[in-house]
């Protein structure tokens, strides 16, 4: 089969090291302030963050590897713009107790390829940067603190070097999602997710094509093809050791059996995993408190 055109793109949403340590830190960071009757928290917080986190080189990779990430920490619960647990900068145009529609930023960070079997000899990956709109609707609420929410976003992928920046295409990753703002009574955030995940051919060519350029006599050229990556299952829990500060601990499992590239080359495992913990130091919280 016909390999495309090479292209030198990004981390897939949500795959990426970055993009796991990003989701565990911002999940960590939900529920800095003890909890409150009316869900009151600060309008904005600063501080530090920092995680270590093991994962997949890739969807369906052979091999994990140990990442790292130390950054500011900063909260912002405006009305409109926001920078939270939900994504790293956002803008929230419908927010009702069942409903939210939000458009958000989320980012990764670059990978190299001389570290995996499967891909070595090929482009290292660049930065990643994704945008889109999410759509969050709660079908049940179980308690006062817990719900089940389906989560439906839609994302376009870009990515750089910092001298250019190319679209990598689009993923569409809904999740029904269980969370608990004060899991077993205490000051505990936990959720529990579970979705399929789809791209379009230019995010597949990133994870499974091989162009003539790179075929080996054990990596044979692969053209790709559009559709299903895998299902995930996602665990996130946070829990305060002091006032200030919070613990996390984010996992995931990815199976992708019955992917829609199964037979590339590059395809080594049908099931991955992720582990991710750290903490989140909030130093300063604005006396202006906003309902959550």
């Amino acid at each position: 089969m016909a390999a495309r055109k090479a292209r030198h793109s990004l981390n897939s949403p949500g795959f990426g090291p970055g993009c796991f340590l990003v989701f565990a830190l911002s999940f960590g960071a939900s529920v800095l302030t003890a909890h409150a009757e009316e869900q009151q928290k600060p309008l904005f917080e600063l501080g530090v963050a920092g995680g270590i986190a093991n994962l997949p080189d890739y969807p369906a990779a052979g091999q994990n590897h140990w990442h790292g990430i130390a950054l500011p920490y900063v909260a912002y619960r405006g009305d409109f713009l926001r920078s939270d647990d939900k994504g790293l900068i956002r803008g929230r145009f419908v927010h009702t107790d069942d409903v939210e529609l939000d458009v958000s930023l989320n980012g990764s960070f670059p990978t190299r390829s001389r570290g995996n079997d499967a891909r070595r000899g090929m482009p290292d990956l660049d930065y990643l940067v994704e945008i889109g709109p999410r759509l969050q609707a709660t079908l049940a609420r179980a308690a006062r603190d817990a719900k089940i929410d389906l989560e439906l976003p839609i994302r376009a992928v870009f990515s750089t070097d910092f001298s250019s920046v190319d679209h990598r295409g689009f993923t569409f990753a809904p999740q029904l999602a269980y969370q608990n703002d004060r899991f077993l009574d205490a000051p505990i955030k936990l959720k529990l997710g579970i979705g399929p995940i789809f791209g379009s051919a230019a995010l597949m060519d990133y994870f499974y094509e091989v162009t003539p350029t790179f075929a080996t006599a054990t990596r044979l050229a692969y053209a790709v093809d559009a559709g299903y990556i895998g299902t995930r299952l996602e665990f996130g829990m946070t829990s305060a050791i002091f006032p200030r500060t919070r613990a996390f601990l984010a996992s995931r499992i990815d199976v992708h059996r019955g992917a829609a590239n199964e037979d590339s080359p590059l395809f080594r495992d049908r099931m991955t995993y992720s582990i991710g913990l750290g903490l989140i130091v909030s130093v300063f919280q604005s006396e202006h408190r906003v309902q959550e």
